[in-house]
């Protein structure tokens, strides 16, 4: 038996291949299907089923595109929902024979109704893991207020209730050794508290996981629902396409990889309207960009703030990258979170814009030490565009707060008639802040550099450190 977790960084989600005796099963897969279609090939196997943990909310998974690649049958745990594609609705207790292995299906209500997990029994019938998808993570469990987005009936109330029974019913009762395998860790909106750690084993789980310490039905209730914030706008979306289908990728990349030079490019984004995204990294982008386009960095969590950002997920997208080698990289990463609209990019990237002798615009930055030779003369105005938990931790003090995902409904509250100060915790959101303040038509601000972490290597005052209960 081969069961290997297949992590993906930028959206903090782990996907997992299994294989025996020329079977596979894949669960969860990204967007992009090939490459799990070549790792089957690579070991002379044919993929059998996928299995889904539960309608995602924060990527389009490769479900649909896989199943109609490999003919493979797609599972998903005991629903009523009708989707626009073939699937086998399991059963609670069901069980796939993947070559000489089990799995076993279980319907863990709570993160949503469908919700389930496979309990994975290896050739000699020993019970070896769980595969948790969202119900259990490390140091965390699901959150139970994504599904009422998408289906009002369903409150938070009414799911962290189910959550409760499904985690002491259905998945406490197991064997302390039995390794947990989540659908996410440290950084997805799916949880508040999740681990850097990305597998462990369920008993230690049961010790350190605050969710499954003794507690009534009730209290379990207040201390889920507890540091919950308002989901990415873009989660009911992606739920939807996970429903009821989507385009190919293989026509989405096609459309998308579309050169333009310098003069096509400004002629195609005046007539489409389409939005400028680009994808360098911050310092770069502050040093010289094409008017009016958005900075999201390739380096970071790309597709969660495309997400955020871009509010509509049909928009058509134009690409500035450093090169033409990260332009399908940017297509795809912006296809796992339903963003299939990209209609082209700028070939050569910005120094083709740059040969062309056309308009560019610039953000003003400071070092933290140049902040602090201001800090005591001037009354600056200090924002700070982190999540509202990072900022109650511990901020600058005066500094308010906007968080970055918030920023479109507080524009009236940035001055416009002063000088005011923009930081995050490195840099990469507040270029983000930056580029849709200059969008915005505001030239009066300036960005530090290294942000929050390099204020911190001041000494410039800052508010008494509070351990955060979220990272929300």
């Amino acid at each position: 038996m081969k069961l290997e977790q297949l992590y993906t960084g930028c959206l903090a989600h782990a996907a997992y291949y299994l294989e025996s005796n020329g079977e596979v099963a894949i669960f969860d897969p990204l967007r992009e299907v090939q490459p799990y279609i070549d790792r089957a090939q690579k070991d002379n196997s044919k993929i059998k089923y996928i299995f889904e943990t539960h309608f995602h909310a924060d990527f389009v998974s490769g479900h649909v595109d896989l199943a109609k690649k490999t003919d493979a049958t797609i599972v998903y745990g005991p629903t009523t929902m009708k989707t626009g594609f073939d699937i086998h609705v399991g059963t609670d207790g069901e069980v796939f024979k993947v070559g000489d292995v089990l799995v076993k299906l279980i319907h863990t209500p709570g993160h949503t109704m469908e919700s389930s997990c496979f309990l994975i029994s290896d050739e000699n019938g020993k019970e070896h893991g769980i595969i948790s998808g969202d119900t259990l993570f490390i140091g965390d469990v699901g959150r139970p207020d994504l599904a009422q987005h998408v289906i009002a009936d369903l409150t938070q109330d009414k799911l962290a209730r189910h959550l409760y029974h499904s985690l002491r019913n259905k998945i406490m009762p197991l064997s302390d050794d039995l390794i947990v395998y989540p659908n996410h860790g440290a950084g997805s909106a799916c949880g508040k508290m999740m681990s850097k750690e990305t597998t462990d084993t369920l008993g230690n789980q049961k010790k350190t996981n605050y969710a499954l310490q003794e507690m009534t039905e009730d209290q379990f209730v207040k201390a889920i629902l507890t540091g919950l914030t308002t989901p990415p706008q873009y989660f009911p979306k992606n739920v939807l396409m996970n429903i009821q289908g989507y385009e190919s990728l293989d026509e989405i990349m096609i459309r998308g990889h579309k050169p333009y030079d310098a003069n096509t490019f400004e002629v195609v984004a005046n007539e489409t309207k389409a939005l400028i995204l680009d994808t360098r990294r911050a310092e770069d982008f502050a040093k010289g960009f094409i008017p009016s386009s958005i900075n999201i960095g390739l380096e970071s969590n790309f597709a969660m703030w495309v997400g955020e950002m871009i509010l509509d997920s049909n928009q058509e997208i134009l690409i500035v990258a450093d090169d033409n080698s990260k332009v399908d990289d940017a297509i795809i990463r912006l296809s796992r979170v339903g963003y299939d609209h990209a209609i082209g990019y700028l070939e050569g990237g910005f120094k083709s814009w740059l040969a062309a002798n056309k308009e560019i615009n610039i953000v003003n930055r400071i070092t933290a030490e140049q902040l602090k030779k201001h800090y005591n003369k001037d009354k600056l105005v200090l924002i700070d565009v982190r999540k509202r938990s990072e900022y109650n931790s511990e901020h600058l003090v005066n500094a308010i707060n906007i968080p970055l995902n918030e920023i479109n409904n507080h524009l009236a509250e940035f001055p416009k008639d002063k000088v005011f100060i923009v930081y995050c915790l490195g840099g990469y959101r507040s270029m983000i802040a930056s580029s849709i303040l200059k969008q915005r038509g505001f030239d009066n601000f300036v960005d530090v550099i290294g942000g929050f972490n390099t204020i911190k290597a001041t000494n410039l005052p800052l508010t008494e450190y509070v351990c955060p209960s979220t990272l929300l």
